[in-house]
């Protein structure tokens, strides 16, 4: 696993080894900061059940003023702060070892507002897609313009809307699919 692009382009991060998780892979990663585009630099990138930080690291590298890691396993959340340290990243970054909710409720609690939340909890677990979508609905950290990225098997049926968040775009590649979600514009 590596860096795609930015300032640590091919830089190589730590894997999982014995851990289990599904890391996304480089080529979906690469699809999704190519959808992303140039509205990475500058933004706020939270990255949720984030594994071995490989999302928000790609943030970072390619521009991100701050990416916030919210993992709820100890060993994840290691190797995430691994992987930071490897590069040699120490500003700009924050990893909280935490349940993906309760990791957003303490960013509510800053009033916060995230250009881009990215979750990709196991495949198997798919009533915390539903939970963690809710509670973003519900709360203020989406930015106006803000996006929140869903990577799920592309079997999985998230809703297409919610009170606040709707679902804007979906991408699939091979059995993931990366579902975009936006604020709807007020009616």
């Amino acid at each position: 696993m590596r860096v795609i692009a930015g300032k640590y382009r091919s830089r190589i991060l730590k894997s999982p080894g014995k851990l289990r998780m599904r890391p996304t892979s480089d080529r979906l990663r690469e699809t999704l900061f190519n959808v992303l585009g140039a509205s990475v630099e500058d933004s706020l990138f939270v990255d949720l059940f984030a594994g071995t930080g490989a999302i928000g690291i790609e943030a970072i590298s390619r521009g991100a003023r701050e990416a916030i890691f919210v993992e709820s396993h100890a060993a994840n959340a290691r190797l995430v702060r691994q992987n930071l340290d490897s590069l040699g990243i120490r500003a700009g970054v924050e990893v909280i070892e935490a349940d993906a909710v309760r990791g957003l409720e303490k960013l509510a609690a800053r009033h916060l507002a995230a250009d881009f939340v990215f979750l990709d909890p196991p495949y198997e677990k798919e009533e915390d897609y539903v939970r963690v979508l809710e509670f973003l609905d519900a709360s203020h950290l989406v930015a106006p313009r803000g996006i929140v990225i869903v990577e799920h098997r592309d079997s999985t049926d998230l809703p297409e809307r919610f009170e606040r968040l709707e679902c804007s775009r979906v991408l699939e590649q091979g059995d993931s699919s990366l579902s975009f979600y936006r604020l709807a514009a007020a009616a």
